[in-house]
């Protein structure tokens, strides 16, 4: 093999033409190429150069800060957008919203499937993931503004199945993370949460004659590296290019963690109790719904807290949490640091772990619960003039073997409080989240129900279910009045499964309560 060319970031950006089309690694905050992406909209903000980018990526990067995806976020810069979250990159999400550019927004995990097809020459991604949402061509392909017009998703039939085509298109440039290289380009990521896309990544572009440029953080001598840690061959890459020590955080503002690597285990002491608030109340309803020995996606937001109350009561090791990063078993962690896990018992690839989802090895996924209609379509990605993106939410919901979704009844300025087994609205949320009609279809009930996926909707004050003729409410919190706080607080009329004696069935009152539930003895 031949040896490496090592460039700094400044001259590694001069290989990106006008043009191009450049993909990105990294998942939120984590294995983010920082040092290339700084010299790049460096070279834009003072030559104008590289002009008229796309830009694709599967996991949204970057903290809301400038970082990750928002280097891009330049007028004139990129062009188009082809992503699966676009969250952690409000400028890009403001360029899009504003018709600035061309903008898509498809399944994460049909994102991460792309990169192999790319890298095979296959005509495109052919998939069920999708069908019946946004990104379902009868419902816009994906396309998120009236400006972005080419079709990237087919819709075909296939032995008589319906399936969508997620067409490939070529790789000019990627940017991506390693921990170290050699001297002939071999990279490991042993430092990072997990192999993402990398390799992928890699193959595509190197297939579709592209250059591949590597950010890590120091060159080894050649040979020295253990093959089995090399996840991007040196006959792959184009350039190293060496990073600051702040460029190469695991996470971004974060220090190294060894325990996300599997470098070693740290002691998990016994998760504090937390307060017996709203999202706790439908935390315990909804940790109701694990079966023995699941194995589990846990979405942000509410349904982390069911791992507490899964600690609590005892019942952990009931369940397997998985991460859509990679990682099985362990302890996933929040913010910056969303993607990995500490302890895990493996890490795959991003790519690997969603032919898992995609294939229906999750028992049962919690995700947070938005904008809901009568149909039971659930909205996470589109709100108006924030835009959200699906990431992996798409993947996991429609192929998961059960979901549930958690959330509060209403939003903005809820309040409520718990007495003897009952609860107690003690101020009403502002925003109604069931409504008439959702703006993006993230979640598609009328799928759900046409292949029998069993569906929950569980809020603090009641709980719904998906059945044939759409949201049903099947229980309601004790001390709540149906009429005034479940039925006057959504824009529709949902189904009711009364009980023979005409009432609604209650909420286990164990849920209100300060005292273990008792999950363990059931």
């Amino acid at each position: 093999m031949k040896k490496v060319k090592v460039l700094t970031a400044d001259e590694a950006a001069l290989l990106v033409n006008d043009g191009d089309t450049i993909s990105t690694g990294g998942f939120v905050s984590c294995a983010c190429p920082e040092a290339l992406s700084i010299a790049l909209e460096k070279r834009f903000l003072e030559t104008g150069h590289p002009k008229d980018l796309t830009l694709f990526f599967a996991a949204g990067q970057g903290h809301r800060d400038g970082t990750g995806g928002d280097h891009y976020g330049h007028e004139g810069m990129t062009k188009r957008v082809v992503g699966g979250h676009w969250d952690r990159a409000p400028k890009l999400g403001d360029l899009a919203l504003a018709n600035k550019i061309e903008a898509y927004n498809l399944p994460q995990g049909v994102i991460t499937h792309m990169y192999r097809d790319i890298a095979a020459h296959n005509i495109g991604t052919i998939t069920h993931v999708g069908l019946y949402t946004f990104a379902d061509p009868r419902n816009g392909g994906g396309k998120l503004n009236s400006c972005t017009k080419e079709d990237l998703v087919k819709l075909i039939n296939i032995e008589g199945e319906e399936r969508l085509l997620y067409k490939g298109f070529p790789i000019d440039v990627c940017f991506v993370r390693g921990s170290y290289a050699d001297e002939y380009g071999n990279c490991t990521v042993h430092r990072e949460i997990g192999p993402l896309d990398v390799t992928a990544q890699c193959q595509a572009t190197k297939n579709s004659g592209g250059k591949v440029i590597v950010q890590v953080e120091k060159i080894v001598q050649g040979g020295s590296l253990d093959p089995k840690l090399v996840k991007i061959p040196g006959i792959y890459v184009d350039a190293i290019v060496v990073g600051s020590v702040e460029d190469n955080m695991q996470c971004l503002g974060m220090p190294y963690d060894g325990a996300l690597t599997g470098e070693f285990r740290i002691p998990v002491d016994a998760i504090p109790p937390i307060p017996l608030d709203a999202k706790k109340i439908l935390a315990r309803r909804a940790a109701m719904e694990l079966p023995k020995d699941a194995i589990v996606n846990l979405g942000t937001g509410a349904p982390e807290k069911i791992a507490n109350v899964a600690a609590e009561e005892g019942i952990s090791d009931n369940m397997t949490l998985t991460v859509e990063a990679g990682s099985i078993a362990g302890v996933p962690y929040g913010g910056t640091q969303f993607g990995a896990a500490a302890n895990s018992m493996a890490i795959l690839d991003h790519n690997v772990q969603f032919d898992f989802y995609q294939g229906g090895g999750l028992d049962v996924a919690f995700l947070g619960l938005a904008e809901t209609a009568p149909n039971g379509d659930l909205n996470v990605s589109k709100f108006g003039t924030r835009l959200a993106g699906a990431g992996g939410f798409i993947d996991i919901t429609q192929n998961a073997k059960k979901v549930v979704y958690c959330g509060t009844f209403t939003a903005k300025g809820l309040k409520t409080e718990c007495h003897d087994g009952k609860l107690v609205i003690t101020q009403e949320g502002g925003k109604k989240k069931f409504v008439n009609q959702v703006e993006h279809i993230t979640f598609s009930g009328v799928y759900a129900n046409k292949v029998h996926q069993p569906v929950l909707y569980v809020t603090e004050r009641a709980v719904f279910e998906l059945r044939e003729k759409g949201v049903t409410l099947i229980e309601i919190a004790p001390g709540i009045d149906l009429q005034t706080q479940v039925l006057d607080q959504m824009e529709f009329m949902p189904e009711i499964a009364y009980q023979e004696d005409g009432t609604v069935k209650l909420m286990d009152a164990r849920i209100f309560r300060d005292e273990l539930m008792g999950l363990d003895k059931e």
